[in-house]
């Protein structure tokens, strides 16, 4: 396969064209032309641009990295000669998410399509090895000279050092034994470790069931025993609730009937005092107090003698009467007798009539105030005599006496009915207390709480064996678990013995590899150091290859070769690049090569040094394409220069 011509809208390049011809092409461009820019591009056209990558730290995607500056989709084209054949091919951005998936291959100057090429697959087709291959061998980007394995580039030179076989890759079976191996057993992870994990839990429950049942059984007896408790103590405490209320309502009924006597005795008092009050009120004494009343009766009967007497002692007219005859008789002799002796005749039985009729009145009226007196007191004590006053007095005497043990008896029976009534409350709370069957300290509260205990108990243990049946329900049936068990054990005898046969695989996959990379690395390590010693003039004679690609070089003087950390920038270079020329000339197909595309690999070597690469180029060049693009200009008598479209670089051929 060689490559034509190149048109880009690529990153920078901005429909930009690139031509090359057989041979040695070497791009002569500063930095920052765009020469890692043709190289991906070159990459993108074979194999596509992966969509599917993603940015992260330190790290750009060719998607991100080399989208057209100009805003223009990223689109090219391709035209090359393979199997003697002129081919162009295309690729277009239809979808900015699927940058150059569009993809055309026809044969250059005709529309007629190359049926066997595809998007997919036209790296491959036309080179004769993978991406992966292909970027490890005849691509050498810059910066990353170093080879580095993959079990494509494995398979590739497994089938050169024995059967031809390209399918076959020690690290991909190592890789997939060790899968294998990692599946049944890593660490703790594992189709073992679960397995015996599995097999752990089934034993347990296993052996749980059987504790459990055992315990189920042992509960399920105390249950009974509880539950027959039960039915003992609710038939006490129904009895002792019946006895505990009958003796509360007796208690309660004799409290009510002393409590009814005490209110009929207490009511009969308030009447009897009632009515004794109402006789001392209807009495002519007031309801007085008899002791003071007395008194006042005395002085009221003294008093009544006093003014009887006066009543009875009633003046009588008749010297008055007499002594006004007199005066009359006088006056009547008047005529007859001695005037002056009859004037004071007659004057003085008139003076003396007066007095005597002026005495009179005032006696006859003090007669009628005592009589008055007299009636007044009688009627005071609504009496007709003194006698009956002091008969009166001593009737309300005896009244007095009764209302006063009327009086007494109603504070008796009061007295009686209060202490009936707070007998009857106590009693009351006594009862309430008695019946309250929850609390308290009667014999029926002792037995309901005992009762309440043991339905507790009763709910705790059908509790509790619910619990374990529903656990036991869970662990599922014992004949289902233990035939698990057994199965599970086969299975990991089956699985141990797969493990042991996958670990015996690795082993003897590593010794056929050791014995493989021992028919490897000294063929690879000789081509490679053929090319290293044409580039530095026979100073090393030996590169050494591990199956990871590092290397070591030595010299003609050196004894013991060098690691790659003690060679030069430009050594290391060539050391890789010599391992890389190596690769394509042993690993690559034969017939019809790829092209060598070289992206500044050379600008660690000295003058020497890289005209003798340049030299080593052209030999290979004779063989196969080589596009190199660098910063250096070649010498002179290299090749002839070009420019560039836009780039104004140097193209060598």
């Amino acid at each position: 396969m060689k490559i034509n011509k190149l048109t880009a809208s690529f990153g920078k390049l901005e429909n930009d064209t690139l031509s090359f011809r057989d041979g040695l092409n070497v791009i002569y461009a500063p930095n920052e032309s765009g020469k890692s820019t043709w190289c991906a591009f070159i990459m993108a056209m074979l194999y596509g641009v992966d969509s599917s990558e993603r940015a992260r730290a330190g790290y750009l995607p060719d998607k991100l990295r080399y989208a057209p500056w100009s805003g223009a989709p990223m689109e090219g084209s391709m035209e090359l000669t393979a199997d003697r054949e002129k081919i162009t091919i295309t690729r277009r951005t239809k979808t900015k998410s699927a940058p150059m998936r569009e993809f055309t291959a026809t044969y250059t100057g005709t529309n007629v399509p190359v049926k066997e090429l595809t998007g997919s697959n036209a790296g491959e087709m036309l080179t004769g090895i993978s991406k992966d291959v292909f970027r490890r061998s005849a691509f050498i980007p810059q910066g990353t000279v170093a080879v580095s394995g993959s079990p494509e580039l494995e398979k590739r030179i497994s089938a050169i050092v024995s059967t031809g076989e390209e399918e076959t890759s020690f690290s991909e079976a190592d890789e997939r034994l060790r899968a294998w191996q990692r599946k049944r057993r890593y660490n703790r992870r594992g189709f073992l470790p679960e397995l015996e994990a599995k097999m752990d839990d089934t034993q347990r429950r296993l052996e749980d069931m059987g504790g459990s049942i055992e315990n189920v059984e042992e509960l399920e007896k105390q249950l009974e025993q509880t539950k027959q408790s039960c039915v003992e103590l609710e038939r006490q405490v129904t009895d002792a609730r019946r006895r505990q209320r009958r003796e509360a309502l007796d208690r309660l009924n004799a409290g009510r009937e002393a409590l009814r006597r005490s209110s009929e005795e207490h009511d009969a008092a308030i009447t009897e005092l009632s009515h004794k009050r109402e006789e001392l009120s209807e009495s002519p004494f007031g309801g007085r107090d008899p002791d003071e009343l007395e008194e006042t009766v005395d002085r009221d009967l003294e008093e009544l003698a006093r003014v009887r007497a006066a009543a009875e002692n009633r003046p009588r007219p008749l010297w008055g009467a007499l002594l006004m005859v007199l005066a009359v008789a006088s006056a009547a002799l008047y005529t007859s007798l001695d005037l002056i002796v009859l004037m004071i005749f007659a004057a003085v039985f008139c003076v003396g009539a007066i007095v005597m009729l002026m005495r009179y009145g005032k006696q006859r009226r003090a007669a009628a105030d005592a009589a008055e007196r007299q009636n007044a007191i009688l009627r005071k004590y609504k009496a007709q005599s003194a006698a009956e006053i002091s008969a009166a007095l001593t009737e309300y005497r005896h009244l007095w006496d009764s209302a006063r043990e009327a009086e007494q008896n109603e504070l008796r029976t009061r007295g009686a009915y209060e202490n009936a009534r707070v007998m009857q409350s106590r009693l009351e709370e006594t009862a309430l207390g008695e019946l309250d069957f929850s609390a308290g300290d009667s014999e029926a509260a002792h037995l309901g709480r005992k009762l309440t205990a043991a339905r507790a108990e009763a709910e705790r243990l059908s509790r509790q064996i619910a619990s374990i049946n529903g656990r036991l329900a869970a662990m599922g049936d014992p004949l289902v678990l233990s035939s698990s068990l057994s199965c599970m054990q086969e299975e990991h005898e089956l699985i141990c013995d797969e493990y042991d046969a996958i670990t015996m695989a690795i082993d003897t996959l590593r010794e056929a590899d050791t014995e493989i990379q021992s028919r490897f690395s000294p063929e690879l390590g000789r081509v490679a150091a053929g090319y290293m010693s044409a580039v530095t003039g026979g100073r090393y004679a030996d590169v050494l290859l591990n199956r990871d690609f590092t290397a070591k070089a030595r010299t003609q003087n050196d004894t013991v070769a060098r690691d790659a950390e003690y060679l030069s920038a430009g050594t290391l270079d060539i050391m890789y690049i010599a391992v890389r020329l190596a690769v394509c000339e042993l690993a690559l197909p034969e017939g019809e090569p790829c092209p060598l595309i070289i992206d500044d690999a050379l600008v660690n070597l000295d003058e020497t040094r890289l005209e003798q690469a340049m030299a080593l180029l052209r030999e290979i060049a004779k063989e196969r394409q080589v596009i190199l693009f660098t910063c250096r200009r070649p010498g002179n008598g290299d090749a002839e220069q070009q420019e560039t479209k836009k780039e104004r670089a140097a193209h060598e051929i």
